[in-house]
């Protein structure tokens, strides 16, 4: 029985498949824990669980953003901001970054109130409020309480904040996509959040983050006039050298990881991985599509999901595959499943399109040019016209092709335009499999 016991308290050190030396077990059952805990650590940054390791580029921004909010969890004084930028630039980040720094004191994380709204869930001024309510803990204050208005329960859920004598607590609230608050019925809390902000009975800070530049002009007069008109723009600065550093600091474990000398054995490893030409060049080439910090992410995930056991380190290949992943054409991608005839189809359209300077097609000259091409190969099979006409309606199902101008008409002869550049096309004919020799000819002959 005692025999048994130990087997069944320690299974990873008698079956662990990372055994490569004579070390004592506790080093190998430490080790793959190290292991787990890394895909565990990775995995939880590159989906933005956890906080980055560093916010570059942000440093006035974040310093306003900071004695703003500070202002308002130390002195109670209440003030209204937007924080606009475009879509991935870390505007999000930056405030869970700002709020966490703000409450690294003990007095202000025990005092200060936070209240996440989102327009594309809070879809109306009830459900947020309800939300509003979850998150300030009130729904046994609230109860099965009738209220005359939204100012009124409101007004109510900040009152029930007070403790005795003592003033409400500071609240700060975020609301993320702000402009799909102001196309809520009336504006009523956008136009309540800014009254309270004009007032001094309770400290709140109220921070709409969007990634539209004429969000104020959305806004109500009577919500206008209660707004500060405070406005941060975030741009982003990122170089390549700053690029390439947060691509390392997203990776590496630092010194925070429990194991150091996991840590430093891994931080050394990518070190040396982002050393390498072919990384250094694929970082370029992502930097110069998009240099936000969203798209390093999405270049991270698939080196960073294939770690395991059998593939215990990122290598160079796995970045190279993920870019090519992420840049794959999806117009060459869909031309890689059609059928033969379809491609002919395809082929025959960008002829036409070359034949006649990119103007429209109808379904007779694609079927004349088709039929051109597959009686001078004796090989070829010719297929009956309604059949070649169904391959044609699936390409416009597939939106290679779509109709030109509005008529209605018989469908042989209702104009088309391509929507595949000739690019495209020879590139996908080059990847495609099994694809006829005389096809790959026909798509690059010049035209006659």
């Amino acid at each position: 029985m005692v025999k048994r016991k130990s087997i069944s308290g320690s299974p990873m050190k008698t079956s662990s498949p990372r055994k490569k030396s004579s070390a004592g077990p506790v080093i190998q059952t430490s080790e793959f824990d190290a292991f787990e805990e890394l895909q565990k650590v990775l995995r939880m940054r590159i989906s933005q669980i956890q906080r980055p390791p560093f916010i570059s580029g942000y440093e006035s921004e974040k310093k306003q953003l900071h004695d703003l909010i500070q202002r308002t969890a130390v002195t109670g004084e209440s003030n209204s901001l937007l924080l606009i930028g475009p879509r991935g630039c870390g505007k999000s980040m930056l405030i869970r970054n700002v709020v966490e720094s703000v409450c690294k004191k003990e007095s202000v994380r025990s005092n200060l109130l936070v209240v996440q709204l989102n327009g594309l869930l809070q879809t109306d001024d009830k459900v947020a409020l309800r939300e509003i309510t979850v998150q300030l803990q009130l729904e046994n204050a609230v109860g099965d309480k009738v209220f005359g208005s939204f100012a009124e329960t409101l007004q109510f859920l900040l009152t029930a904040l007070k403790k005795g004598d003592q003033g409400s607590k500071p609240i700060l609230i975020v609301l993320e996509e702000f402009d799909l608050f102001a196309q809520h019925k009336n504006q009523t809390l956008l136009y309540n959040l800014f009254d309270i902000t004009q007032s001094a009975q309770t400290p709140l800070c109220v921070i709409g983050l969007t990634c539209r530049l004429d969000v104020v002009e959305l806004l109500e007069k009577r919500v206008k006039s209660r707004f500060s008109h405070r406005q941060l723009h975030l741009y982003n600065k990122l170089n390549l050298s700053q690029y390439r550093q947060l691509c390392q600091a997203y990776l590496s474990l630092g010194a925070a990881f429990p194991d150091r000398k996991f840590a430093d054995s891994w931080d050394q490893s990518i070190k040396e991985l982002l050393e390498e030409v072919s990384v250094k060049d694929i970082l370029e080439r992502q930097f110069s599509l998009t240099n936000d910090v969203r798209g390093l992410m999405t270049l991270l995930t698939y080196p960073v999901c294939k770690l395991c056991e059998q593939h215990p380190r990122i290598t160079a290949g796995d970045l190279v595959t993920s870019f090519k992943i992420i840049s794959t054409d999806t117009k060459s991608a869909m031309l890689h499943g059609l059928s033969i005839l379809e491609v002919c189809l395809i082929i025959a359209m960008k002829h036409l399109t070359d034949i006649y300077e990119g103007e429209p097609f109808n379904f007779e000259m694609v079927y004349s040019e088709y039929l051109k091409f597959a009686r001078r190969r004796s090989g070829m099979q010719v297929y009956e016209k309604p059949v070649v006409m169904k391959a044609y309606e699936h390409l416009q199902t597939l939106e290679l092709i779509r109709g030109h101008g509005g008529g209605q008409g018989q469908r042989e002869y209702k104009l088309m335009t391509l929507l595949v550049h000739p690019t495209q096309i020879l590139d996908a004919l080059q990847h495609y499999p099994g694809c006829p020799t005389e096809i790959r000819q026909w798509a690059t002959q010049s035209i006659t």
